[in-house]
């Protein structure tokens, strides 16, 4: 906002009284940004405040201030919190206090939003502007960089379904804590990533860690933890489809007309009427999680995004429209040219990607289907898929299919390598009740070898579609061809594995000696 411009200095501080607040700083800190503690800031003078809620002894602070909205459409009351029937954000038991207006400037989204605030508080309305979301500004900016976002994340080709968690007893988290889990053991992994977007409160309500702790079953299955601050925008946009509460991020996802399904509806604390109130009442619900699939389907182009026009004005000129208010409000003329919009960077968040899988396959003649859910979820399946050296022994132990992937050991001083066939037939020895085991050497070449045959060279092809080659896990296809009666295996031989509901085309023929001596 006040980039390019020495004219300005910020310092932060944090308004006490918050039990969500530790992280805020931390977030403060580690863009490199001042922080003061609250009792210097208020023996300070300064020419603007600028806050994102009305709530705690803001007015100590000397000043003019500014409120902007956290979060989009004023949708949620919070309980035993100012007036019961208000909207957080617009409740008048916080806009003024003791007969003064708590701000100079109210900046707002919609239209809308100054006749809600003018019903609450004619005094506080009056100070009210529409200037747009500069949050909205940075996900729209940020649009055209969706496939680095995927590439980021690893998604590849499959959908990327994201939930959304807001605070609180009535959030999804709360309401529906076993979802994620559910949606790991229903939603086969080669055609679904999950990711999940959790309120900052929801992560401090106990800890970060508890959070992560409780979300182990899910994380275990490779879904994504999006950060709390710019990564979930980036999230959002990456998306196939959203999941939400009654939580404002969704209104974000509506935006970007992305496909929306209602997990649960907000209770008391959802206002009726509001943006989101709207949203949740015209999408689908998803009562079973198996329901995914047909949910995504009922979505109508363009529908949500119409729905999400009521708490979003002003769209492409919001950081103009505030940078204009702020200057004006400070004495000065803003610098030439538009505000700048930074472009949310690419989501970094640690995945834990499954070792152990079952795995589901229907055969014909030349063509494998395969399904492959994580172990640890309960799911069931033919065979038991298992990555070595990422797996426990147990499951190791059970393998129908034990594999692994070349070139991941670090380079040493000394060092001992396996070969392909080297290490597929000491696996084969050490666990008699594996059938099959393989290396994948590459992205499209594998090797492979059952008790009772040669050893194999798979060489897989990618998916054509709409102008792209898209490439599933070589792991999947080993466990097509494990699947894969040897009577159907005249050599070499093309098979067709259908993985993720998308059709590669493998080439199977015995290795050279070249290959067999490849090493890992």
């Amino acid at each position: 906002m006040f980039a390019g411009d020495d004219r300005v200095t910020r310092v932060f501080t944090l308004v006490p009284g918050s039990d969500f607040g530790i992280d805020a700083l931390a977030a403060i800190e580690r863009v490199g940004a001042r922080t003061v503690p609250w009792e210097e800031a208020c023996r300070r003078s300064y020419d603007l405040i600028v806050a994102a809620s009305p709530k705690g002894e803001l007015r100590l602070l000397r000043g003019r201030r500014v409120l902007l909205p956290h979060g989009a459409g004023f949708n949620k009351t919070v309980r035993g919190e100012g007036s019961d029937d208000s909207a957080s954000g617009l409740d008048p038991a916080f806009l003024v206090r003791d007969g003064e207006v708590l701000a100079a400037l109210y900046a707002l989204a919609h239209p809308s939003q100054v006749d809600r605030l003018a019903a609450v508080s004619p005094r506080a309305a009056e100070h009210a502007v529409v200037v747009g979301d500069p949050t909205l500004e940075r996900i729209l900016a940020s649009r055209s960089r969706r496939e680095a976002y995927r590439a980021a994340l690893g998604t590849g080709a499959r959908k990327l379904i994201v939930m959304t968690s807001t605070w609180g007893p009535e959030s999804l988290l709360r309401r529906r804590p076993e979802l994620p889990a559910e949606l790991a053991a229903r939603l086969p992994y080669d055609s679904y990533q999950l990711a999940l977007v959790a309120h900052p409160n929801e992560r401090n309500r106990t800890s970060p860690f508890d959070l992560v702790e409780q979300l182990a079953p899910a994380l275990d299955a490779g879904m994504v933890l999006a950060g709390a601050y710019e990564e979930w925008g980036a999230v959002l946009i990456a998306a196939d489809a959203v999941i939400t509460d009654h939580g404002s991020t969704a209104l974000y996802a509506a935006a970007l007309d992305r496909p929306l399904i209602g997990a649960c509806d907000g209770g008391a604390e959802l206002i009726p009427g509001s943006p989101m109130g709207e949203v949740l009442a015209h999408c689908p619900g998803l009562d079973d999680p198996g329901g995914v699939e047909g949910a995504i389907a009922a979505h109508r182009p363009g529908a949500v995004r119409a729905l999400a026009k009521a708490a979003f004005a002003e769209q492409g000129r919001a950081l103009d429209r505030l940078r204009e208010e702020l200057y004006a409000l400070l004495g000065l003329e803003p610098p030439d040219g538009p505000a700048t919009v930074r472009l949310l960077p690419d989501p970094r968040p640690p995945v834990r990607a499954p070792a152990a899988f079952a795995v589901r396959t229907r055969v014909g003649d030349h063509t494998v289907r395969v399904e492959r859910f994580p172990a640890h979820t309960g799911a069931s399946g033919q065979h038991l898929a298992v990555e070595y050296d990422a797996a426990d022994e147990r499951h190791a132990q059970s393998a129908g299919l034990l594999y692994r992937r070349a070139g991941q050991a670090p380079v040493r001083p000394y060092s001992a390598t396996w070969t392909a066939d080297g290490w597929i037939a000491h696996v084969l020895d050490q666990y008699p009740g594996c059938r099959t085991a393989g290396v994948v050497m590459s992205p499209s070449w594998c090797l492979v070898r059952d008790r009772r045959g040669p050893l194999l060279s798979l060489r897989v092809g990618p998916c054509r579609e709409d102008g792209l080659l898209l490439r599933t896990d070589p792991a999947a296809v080993l466990s097509g061809v494990h699947a894969w009666p040897a009577a159907h295996r005249d050599l070499p031989a093309e098979v067709t594995c259908v993985i993720g509901d998308r059709s590669y085309p493998v080439r199977v023929e015995p290795a050279t000696a070249g290959e067999a001596t490849a090493a890992l």
